[in-house]
């Protein structure tokens, strides 16, 4: 693998979080994970038992994962060392994402997020 020079004049990050990663400078491999349970009640009652990832089987499940099957050539001709950019702007990075200014040989970003919809039904109205 050619190896290449980033020049950034100006980078500006405005958020990073749930395990996201934002990384000036080369690595070899990054793998951010996040995982998160989102409920959205209409009422506020709290029951302390909550929170638990093991209850949902999206969080224990093993990923699928892509295969190759066919044979890859990919041919490069950089004109340059450096690779130039004037400035960046990002709002955000998150759920297990990756900002970089440099190269990676290899990254395996995973985000699994749990919605959780609580309405109150009022017994009388069944």
């Amino acid at each position: 693998m050619t190896r290449r020079t980033s020049v950034v004049d100006y980078s500006r990050v405005i958020n990073v979080s749930l395990s996201s990663i934002f990384h000036i400078g080369d690595s070899v491999q990054v793998t951010p994970v996040a995982w998160a349970i989102a409920v959205q009640r209409q009422l506020q009652l709290f029951y302390g038992d909550e929170g638990n990832f093991l209850q949902f089987p999206m969080f224990t499940m093993e990923l699928p994962q892509p295969t190759i099957q066919e044979p890859i050539t990919v041919n490069r001709y950089n004109a340059s060392s450096f690779i130039k950019v004037n400035r960046i702007h990002v709002t955000s990075v998150a759920a297990g994402s990756v900002h970089q200014i440099g190269s990676t040989n290899y990254i395996n970003s995973e985000s699994r997020i749990k919605h959780i919809r609580q309405f109150h039904r009022d017994p009388n109205m069944e």
